[in-house]
């Protein structure tokens, strides 16, 4: 697990419920990391998808942020997109801020989440061009947590 950034003094997390092995992802996959799915078992860490919060189904089209990064998104300078043209930007704040919220019931002072993501992307996200090119940028979930002082690493 690489925690890049990440404040390892921290008791309770949110990790990204595909790393702990739920079938989450836009294709209806997982990723998982055997010791965030341990620390979720242990109840030190609680699973969260933001898209899923959100509203979005599973399977569903592939979503990537269209002129900025989740701190854009969240200033209205940039919007999420998916692949054939709908607009999914205020599903992706909202499911941002239910994130957030379940950060707070729980406890949690950091997250674990998923690089590259619309919502969970710490270092890297997509360009917006759905030609799988990376940029530097944070997803929208990831930008309102560290917005509200929670430390966010990637595994």
């Amino acid at each position: 697990m690489t925690t890049d950034g990440f404040d390892q003094t921290i008791k309770k997390m949110l990790v990204s419920a595909c790393l702990a092995g739920i079938s989450c992802r836009y294709d209806g996959d997982h990723c998982l990391d055997e010791s965030l799915k341990r620390l979720v078992g242990e109840g030190k860490a609680l699973p969260v998808c933001p898209e899923l919060l959100a509203g979005l189904d599973i399977p569903r089209i592939p979503a990537e942020i269209v002129g900025g990064s989740g701190e854009d998104v969240l200033n209205h300078q940039a919007k999420v997109m998916t692949k054939d043209g709908i607009d999914l930007t205020f599903a992706y704040i909202a499911g941002a801020k239910r994130t957030l919220e379940r950060a707070r019931i729980f406890g949690a002072e950091g997250a674990i989440f998923k690089d590259k993501s619309p919502a969970c992307g710490v270092d890297h996200i997509y360009d917006g061009t759905f030609k799988r090119q990376l940029r530097s940028g944070a997803g929208v979930a990831t930008a309102l947590l560290r917005v509200n002082g929670l430390s966010v690493g990637r595994a």
